[in-house]
């Protein structure tokens, strides 16, 4: 099987790099403590310091306080389902239809098991039939040890409270579950010592339930890595459903890949390991998963290898917190999902809540590419610490690239300070489908280069960057939507780097801003500076009785800088942009309207519009982002 292999950086370049984010987080926060202690100075003798720290967004544990005291469960106008959607586990049945490709060796369907042992279990003991050449099995209390040289099928059933299955097997087997309850008090329920592909059939209509020990009495060098353990491929199929157990160590683990289909219907629960544990991949082509880990630094889904999800519903919840690994010298916290290798999302449907310290929703160390289906991520757990270690809760986290290409993905994270919705070590694409994302800090941030060249965008921080690149942003088409908090944070920020816009819809709207480069920018642009900006107003952009753009503003604004730019804005025309106008009519995206018709409202600039980047009342101040107080201006 091949899998990617994984990047390697200079040890220099990596240290480099990480000087250089912290400087600039640091000329942040050295800005944002003047301007805030200029506010307190300024008001200090008609307002409370309490009231001035929940005015800025700062006073601790208060995530959802929006600035100007507006909080968003109240004041929020265009945010919706985004600060309130929930995940839950859900195990009800899906109707998918699956085509069986005739080579593809990891469909039973394409493979012959002549030969079959019956072992039904009962209690303390457990009965075998069936006799087989090749094939031995022994027998202790409700213990089944089987040696095989030969294919076989295996059908288990019954009971135990002191049972288990063990095979050993020199080819491919199948292990269907009809109606089993298997509990192993000193290790796994079932134990496949085989490096084999094994098809694990959850017989039509049947409830089968696994549960592993709280300890494992050892066998020697073999491994025993969870509840139901397997050397070889583990490979699920059949529409019953099928519970697992994990008190020691895993779930579900394969020392080789795990996948499943259309139909099946598994539900794992761990105190102590990772949910599914494969060394090579998980493979989500279908069926219902529902994942609860609850253990120290658990994953819902871990491997050393890819994860690739094309169908099905997978729901995953983890609650624990981070550990420090003194072999590795590092901090490891929960996720849903933590791939070695790539992340790919083809189809289907990903739920995903992470509540520990420093939980994550996907963490990929290579990249993550979402193509196609839904994605809907939370966390809100706070940064995990450990001496001068730490792992901050993110909704997605890829240390390589990052691309959509399509699908829908939703990520609400609110873990304080570190705690971005979704993060790129590499580049980020944003090539078409929809991604909205509310987070504490920054909403969307690429550390190489950000690009958005189609699709839905909704960015939205509650205390720091909307969109923000530590490296050029372009923006060449769809609908983009950035929001930051107050100064010195932006709705759109690259530092000092290119930020360029040649297409699409954009609004970007924060205590400041990165400016668009008039010599790389070819559709018109107007960033405008003000204050005193009330949630859930409109912001207009009129050419004459043409309404080009409504926003409904999410939150208030002391001091703001807007940035407006749209396919209908033409340069040498003139526009105005307006504050309070009555909207009605047009298509809402996340409470920006396209085709709406607005009147009324107060004029906030007059913009003639002579050159690509056009600005009023804007300044730039240092790492490219920007604040109001300049005079009109063109550029």
């Amino acid at each position: 099987m091949f899998l990617p292999n994984r990047p390697h950086s200079g040890i220099f370049a990596a240290n480099l790099n990480s000087i250089n984010d912290k400087n600039n987080v640091t000329m942040k926060k050295s800005l944002q403590m003047i301007l805030m202690a200029a506010a307190i100075a300024a008001a200090s003798c008609s307002t409370d310091e309490n009231d001035l720290f929940e005015e800025w967004g700062v006073q601790p544990g208060q995530e959802n306080m929006m600035p100007g005291g507006t909080n968003d469960s109240n004041g929020s106008a265009s945010i919706g389902d985004l600060t309130s959607f929930d995940i839950q586990l859900n195990e009800e049945t899906l109707t998918e239809s699956e085509t069986i490709p005739a080579d593809d060796e990891d469909y039973i369907e394409n493979n012959t098991f002549d030969n079959s042992i019956a072992i039904v279990y009962n209690g303390t003991s457990a009965t075998v039939s069936g006799d087989v050449d090749g094939v031995e099995v022994s027998v202790n209390g409700a213990h089944v040890t089987v040696n095989s040289t030969v294919k076989c099928a295996y059908e288990l059933s019954g009971n135990s409270s002191d049972g288990s299955f063990k095979l050993y097997s020199e080819k491919k087997y199948s292990v269907v579950m009809n109606n089993l309850t298997l509990n192993n008090p000193t290790g796994p329920a079932i134990n496949s010592q085989s490096g084999k592909r094994g098809y694990y059939v959850m017989a039509d209509g049947t409830t089968n339930t696994l549960t592993d020990g709280s300890s494992y009495t050892a066998q020697g060098d073999e491994d025993m890595k969870g509840t139901l353990f397997s050397e070889g491929e583990i490979l699920f199929s059949g529409k019953g459903k099928l519970t697992v157990q994990g008190n020691c160590k895993a779930g579900i683990c394969s020392d080789d890949y795990i996948l499943t289909r259309p139909g099946n219907n598994i539900y794992v629960k761990v105190t102590k390991g990772h949910g599914l544990k494969a060394n090579d991949a998980v493979i989500v082509r279908g069926g219902v998963l529902n994942i609860e880990a609850s253990g120290t630094a658990a994953k819902g889904i871990k491997t050393d290898g890819y994860v690739e999800i094309s169908g099905g519903r997978t729901t995953l919840l983890t609650t624990g917190g981070g550990e420090y690994d003194s072999d590795e010298q590092n901090v490891s916290a929960s996720a849903g999902v933590k791939c070695d290798s790539i992340f790919t999302m083809n189809g289907g449907e990903l739920y995903i809540k992470s509540t520990g310290q420093g939980g994550k929703g996907i963490s990929s160390d290579q990249s993550v590419t979402i193509n196609d289906g839904t994605v809907k991520i939370i966390t809100t757990g706070k940064t995990y610490t450990y001496g001068s270690n730490d792992s901050k809760a993110k909704g997605i986290k890829a240390d390589g690239d990052l691309t959509v290409n399509g699908g829908a993905v939703a990520v609400r994270a609110t873990g304080g300070e570190g705690s971005e919705g979704i993060e790129s070590k590499g580049t980020m694409s944003i090539n078409a489908g929809t991604v909205e994302v509310y987070a504490y800090d920054d909403a969307l941030n690429a550390k190489k280069a950000l690009n958005i060249s189609g699709g839905y965008v909704f960015a939205y921080a509650t205390n720091n960057d909307g969109i923000d690149s530590n490296g050029v942003l372009n923006i060449s088409g769809g609908t983009v939507i950035g929001c930051g908090t107050t100064q010195p944070e932006d709705g759109f920020d690259c530092d000092q780097n290119t930020f360029s816009i040649t297409g699409g819809t954009v609004i970007g709207i924060g205590g400041g801003t990165s400016l668009p480069s008039s010599s790389t920018t070819t559709q018109p642009v107007a960033v405008v500076g003000g204050s005193n900006l009330s949630s859930g107003t409109y912001l207009t952009l009129n050419s004459g009785d043409n309404t080009l753009l409504a926003f409904k503003t999410p939150r208030s604004y002391q001091a703001y800088t807007v940035v407006i730019s749209t396919p209908a804005m033409k340069k040498g025309s003139t526009c105005t942009l307006t504050s309070g106008a009555t909207v009605s009519g047009g298509t809402d995206f996340d409470g920006l309207l396209s085709g709406a018709t607005a009147t009324g409202g107060t004029t906030l600039a007059s913009l003639s519009l002579s050159s690509m980047v056009t600005t009023q009342n804007y300044s730039a101040m240092g790492g490219g982002g920007g604040m109001p107080g300049g005079g009109p201006g063109g550029r």
